[in-house]
């Protein structure tokens, strides 16, 4: 069985019982990455457009959200793995990932670079096709007699980069998966039901005017949160819960420095027996530390949500004064950067949990509000705007 007809099993199916095992498959995996960017940056290409396509193609088969190798991983062997192997699996999944890193275009034409300028210097002038006529000559007397410099940089088409929003987002999966959370995702287009009244915002509920966005029909709309992705997820995997939910919403907000009609936003949900308010704290303050530097203190202050009890604002102190006043901070110390609580119960139900049995806190945040922070940026739309003067500095 090739290791391709494995991802789309599995563990158990596999036979995988233990930790043992699972690394196993793993391995394989890894194997078949490296020998498949070897054989790219070993192949010759025509021409440039060629080794761009081919560079393209690997790195789709490998890190397509929808197809790629990564997400059928994902989706066959993390999210339905045991709550005994979970840990290993997300452990070795996430090592998986940051060795896919390399199949980036970019990373892929520079291996590609390095590998050709090689090739170049250490070759006999008097000797083109590598046949030992000319042995004897270093790098220095081959550059001399071709008449030009092959370790400057040749002229390339210009490569773009990871956006901003991207950028801080995959950092903020990455600290999250590394404590054993998984991406779970769902659609932006969701029904009145999960978007408002499974979340505990009935059509009275003056709290839904907050939430108010764009309707496809009267039961249709453009999601305001990610939340609705927690209904779906309850549902279909039930108790125990540890997942992260990416993705963009949609309000109807007039733009503004710090307002957009889409944006993205990151919520975390972990549901389990005997979960407490002490162990969202926890979490939350690892991760501030993580994202802001271990010199980052948080504060929690009660706030109201209508899908959490208790519920919390979460705020850090001012990463450019550090808590001392500035006028980023207004003079308080202190910025706040997400919401948090307790899982209601009604929701749990909503989801088809007992919340007698279960307790889960949940949190979100607003990925450009990090991104505005962590790169000193003083205007949302910048990241809308596709000015490549701004996008250059990235």
């Amino acid at each position: 069985m090739s290791f391709e007809e494995k991802l789309v099993k599995a563990l158990e199916a596999l036979g995988a019982k233990d930790e043992a095992s699972v690394r196993a498959l793993f391995v394989e995996v890894r194997d078949a990455l490296e020998s498949e960017k070897r054989t790219l940056l070993s192949t010759p290409a025509a021409n440039d457009a060629d080794r761009m396509e081919r560079a393209k193609a690997l790195r789709d088969r490998w890190l397509s959200r929808r197809n790629g190798l990564l997400a059928q991983v994902d989706e066959h062997w993390l999210k339905p793995a045991s709550r005994e192997l979970k840990p290993v699996v997300g452990l070795e999944f996430n090592q998986l990932r940051q060795l896919a890193k390399g199949l980036e275009v970019e990373e892929l034409i520079k291996s590609v670079a390095v590998d050709s300028r090689s090739a170049v210097v250490g070759r006999d002038p008097n000797d083109p096709e590598g046949l030992g006529a000319g042995k004897g000559k270093g790098p220095t007397q081959a550059a001399e007699a071709i008449g030009f410099d092959p370790t400057l940089p040749g002229n390339r088409r210009p490569l773009g980069s990871i956006h901003p929003i991207t950028r801080v987002q995959r950092e903020i999966e990455e600290i999250f998966l590394t404590l054993g959370f998984w991406i779970e995702s769902g659609p932006e287009i969701e029904s009145v039901y999960y978007n408002f009244d499974a979340l505990n915002i009935p059509e009275s509920h003056p709290a839904r005017d907050d939430w108010d966005t764009f309707y496809i029909d009267s039961q249709t709309v453009l999601r305001t949160h990610t939340s609705p992705v927690q209904i779906h997820a309850m549902e279909k995997y039930g108790a125990p819960l540890h997942i992260i939910i990416p993705g963009k919403c949609y309000r109807r907000d007039n733009p503004d420095a710090t307002h957009y009609p889409m944006f993205h936003q990151i919520e975390g949900m972990a549901i389990d027996q005997d979960v407490t308010f002490a162990d969202l704290k926890g979490t939350l303050d690892f991760f501030a530390k993580r994202f802001f530097g271990d010199q980052t203190r948080t504060s929690f202050h009660p706030s109201f949500f209508p899908f959490t009890e208790p519920s919390g604002e979460v705020a850090v102190s001012c990463p450019i004064c550090d808590g001392q006043g500035c006028r980023t901070c207004k003079q308080s110390g202190w910025i706040e950067v997400m919401g948090c609580g307790m899982v209601h119960p009604e929701v749990l139900r909503r989801g088809g949990i007992d919340p007698d049995r279960y307790s889960g806190w949940a949190f979100g945040l607003g990925v450009e509000r990090y991104a505005m922070m962590k790169y000193g940026i003083h205007d949302i739309q910048l990241f809308y705007q596709g000015d490549l003067r701004f996008l250059e500095q990235f």
